[in-house]
């Protein structure tokens, strides 16, 4: 079973990032993120990628039926090498030696498991998956569970009051906020960002919080793209905010589900906050409406931001 944070490798010497949980005509939905070339990994964004793929390897690039969209896609034969985040986690810790990234993450996973956070049920994504972290890379966790996201998040903010850990400075934000590249100004972006409790600093490395359901079987449901839309409205329903997708319930009759698929709003909103929404409407065949907001990670032009938040 693939989830989105796994990787995938293959013969080539590319690495792609799972987005979306099992599989499509044989075939895992993916997206390029390293290429393996004389000097070692390149990380490629998703303009590179897509431009690479193009010019190498066009078998690679796949249209989803199901999402709409267009993206990449590994069938299993091709798969040489399947990298999962709870598995590298578990070879970080049980290992004797570690470059200053792993011990930074070590250490992490001491104080979660000190307060008493289930590690078997969490993991690690990015480069770290891989081991092509660098000297400046962040740590990105998996929580597999709601339970133990949630968890995790609360524990975060109890070792930030503790001055375990620490809260981001102004650098941190403006580099993060650099790197998602968004459509909001930069004040909107670190008031929402503050708030999630899903990211923080350990030994002057930032640190992020992501969610998977592993036990989400959802049913594949084929929308047709609309056309791009912006309204406002309130959230009524906010239980799978931090999903992958991030899903948010808004109070329209048309339009009943935004939905998210760019890190940079999960968990955007809350019950009862009013937002201003903007995306692409999409409708299944039997007229069951949504709005997308990051069909692709940067999501140029589309967001979510609170314009009335609860007092």
């Amino acid at each position: 079973m693939f989830f989105a944070k796994d990787f995938i490798e293959t013969a080539e010497g590319l690495i792609f990032a799972v987005v979306e949980q099992g599989m499509e005509d044989g075939k895992a939905l993916c997206f390029l993120r390293y290429v393996r070339e004389l000097s070692g990994w390149k990380k490629y964004q998703t303009v590179e990628a897509n431009a690479f793929l193009e010019q190498n390897h066009p078998d690679y690039l796949h249209y989803s039926m199901v999402l709409d969209a267009h993206l990449h896609a590994v069938a299993t034969e091709r798969i040489v090498k399947h990298h999962q985040p709870k598995q590298r986690l578990q070879q970080i810790m049980q290992s004797n030696r570690h470059d200053a990234v792993e011990r930074d993450l070590f250490r992490l996973c001491e104080l979660f498991g000190q307060h008493g956070l289930d590690l078997a049920q969490t993991g690690i994504t990015g480069s770290l998956l891989v081991g092509v972290q660098n000297q400046c890379s962040d740590i990105d966790l998996v929580c597999y569970g709601r339970d133990v996201f949630h968890q995790c998040r609360a524990i975060t903010d109890k070792l930030i009051e503790s001055g375990e850990l620490q809260e981001l400075n102004e650098q941190d934000w403006q580099q993060s906020y650099q790197r998602r590249s968004c459509e909001l100004s930069f004040e909107e972006y670190v008031w929402h960002e503050r708030r999630k409790t899903n990211k923080a600093v350990i030994n002057g490395r930032k640190f992020d919080l992501n969610f998977i359901d592993h036990s989400a079987n959802l049913e594949a449901v084929s929308y047709q793209k609309c056309g791009a839309i912006t309204l406002q409205c309130r959230v009524i329903d906010d239980a799978h905010a931090f999903d992958y997708p991030a899903r948010f319930k808004i109070d329209r009759e048309q339009v009943d589900t935004v939905v998210s698929f760019t890190a940079t709003y999960t968990g955007q909103a809350v019950s009862g906050e009013w937002v201003e929404v903007s995306g692409v409407l999409e409708q299944t065949e039997q007229g069951v409406k949504r709005i997308v907001v990051g069909a692709n990670r940067e999501a140029h032009g589309e967001y979510i931001k609170v314009i009335e938040c609860l007092s």
